[in-house]
């Protein structure tokens, strides 16, 4: 998964592509636990770019997105906000399929 490099691609990728954001910290367990299923996840929902964004590097654009737990995921397609499963709970790998899948 690509790492955000700047606010700036955070606006470039949300206006241009149908993106999944994934809001996240190395030092999370819950954050961790979903790294071994998000290959598959991401090869399934292969219509979207996923975009890593370090919550740590990027507070002040999760503050902006009202992204207050992680692991969050939000999602834009055409330009505009699609969906978001935000909250500071562990999520499963059956939680973010059926959550990408309604916005399909």
């Amino acid at each position: 998964m690509e790492k955000l490099q700047s606010v700036e691609q955070f606006s470039a990728l949300r206006e241009n592509e149908d993106v999944v954001f994934m809001f996240s910290a190395s030092w999370c367990p819950d954050c961790v636990f979903v790294e071994p299923f998000l290959p598959e996840i991401m090869e399934k929902f292969n219509i979207y770019t996923f975009i890593y964004v370090d919550r740590d590097e990027y507070i002040d654009l999760c503050v902006e997105q009202n992204i207050f737990g992680i692991p969050s995921f939000l999602v834009f397609k055409n330009g505009e906000e699609a969906g978001r499963f935000v909250s500071k709970d562990r999520k499963t790998k059956e939680e973010i399929e059926s959550f990408l899948t309604s916005l399909v």
